[in-house]
């Protein structure tokens, strides 16, 4: 043995020790990430939540509260409200969407579209990590050793391109089986205004955003009419209903996705070989992804960036409860369709005050007028 080892007054190197961070945010007063979403989320698994209001009722009780009481009688009506309304939202979903479907993710297989980065990579990311059979249809390439590690198989793919689709359509059966979930994400914006814009590049960009989304119908619900079963997902977005000064090619490719999402629903209600067959439309505000970055809302508080992560939440949620439906996000998205029953100058001043048609302009987009192809 070493007796240096043993020696007490042998002095040990100095080491400076780095510490981790607690965050690498900037520290900000915690009302910055209060907004009106994070309040009605609350509201809605506490006030406004019938199993919440019941409890109430019992608490009183449980005080021996008489029933004659106007605080008991009131609490009463109220959970009688919440549960009444509960009530109708559950059927009245029944009777627009029909009964979930079973999903078992080891029996299905997932197309993802535009699913490199943002909200679509992250979807295929959480599903490849959960080891189920996950197929990412992109423009951008993957490496085998990137792809491996994440359990995702990578095609190169330009899905505005119908005959692309099918070729890799027929290596996605062969690799994973057929497709019985679609979640179409790929899209692009050029933000420039309507006269700078060339007939090539407003041809793209509804290539990519809307005639992508008739390639793939067209090429995997054949397999799911087959299996029976299939979930499928069109991302669009809340400019959809809007329209935005710069934007014209993008949010018109939007709404013709809102459109066609209503036609495909009414198509799969009359099929009986579609009755489990769900669907699912996505209109977020603005995400934090590159795809709009620098454009910044006209209130954190009512109009909060929505983070990729809390849109793929949503997603995730319905599609393995085999269920169809909405996802809205921020609160404000899905009150967007009152805009349209406002007077013409209440509308305008609307427009105004949010920004809608100066913030991509304020963002220095349009000087730049490049294509970002959609990662969320």
């Amino acid at each position: 043995m070493d007796t240096n080892t043993l020696d007490p007054e042998k002095k040990l190197p100095e080491v400076n020790p780095r510490l981790p961070r607690s965050s690498t945010t900037p520290d900000e007063p915690w009302l910055r990430y209060v907004n009106i979403d994070i309040i009605a989320y609350v509201l809605s698994y506490t006030l406004f939540h019938p199993w919440t209001s019941w409890v109430l009722v019992l608490c009183l009780r449980a005080q021996h509260t008489p029933w004659h009481h106007t605080e008991i009688q009131v609490a009463m009506a109220w959970a009688f409200a919440m549960s009444t309304v509960s009530f109708f939202n559950v059927m009245s979903d029944r009777i627009a969407f029909g009964a979930p479907r079973e999903v078992d993710l080891a029996e299905e297989v997932i197309v993802i579209t535009g699913g490199v980065e943002g909200l679509g990579g992250l979807l295929a990311e959480t599903y490849g990590m959960r080891n189920a059979n996950v197929a990412v249809l992109d423009t951008k390439r993957v490496g085998e050793d990137e792809a491996e590690e994440k359990g995702v198989l990578y095609y190169e793919c330009d899905v505005g391109d119908a005959e692309q689709v099918e070729a890799v359509a027929k290596e996605i059966v062969e690799d994973l089986g057929p497709p019985t979930i679609l979640i179409n994400n790929a899209g692009i914006v050029r933000p420039k205004p309507i006269l700078d814009s060339t007939a090539a590049e407003v041809e793209q960009t509804f290539r990519t955003n809307t005639l992508s989304h008739f390639n793939t119908l067209r090429t995997f619900l054949p397999h799911m009419l087959r299996e029976g079963r299939g979930t499928i997902v069109t991302v669009s977005s809340v400019l959809g209903h809007l329209g935005a000064a710069n934007l014209s090619s993008y949010t018109a490719s939007k709404a013709a996705l809102h459109a066609l999402h209503q036609s495909l629903r009414a198509e799969l209600a009359q099929n009986p070989e579609a009755r489990d067959i769900k669907t699912i439309l996505v209109s977020p505000g603005q995400m934090s992804t590159n795809m709009f970055a620098g454009v910044e809302t006209p209130s954190s508080f009512f109009a909060p960036v929505v983070r990729p992560v809390d849109v793929a939440k949503e997603i995730l949620r319905l599609v393995e409860k085999g269920e169809s439906g909405d996802v809205v996000l921020p609160l404000y998205s899905s009150w967007i369709s009152v805009l349209g029953l406002l007077p013409a100058g209440m509308k305008a001043l609307v427009r105004r005050w949010s920004g809608v048609d100066t913030a991509i302009a304020k963002a220095g987009l349009v000087q730049a007028g490049r294509a970002v192809e959609k990662s969320g």
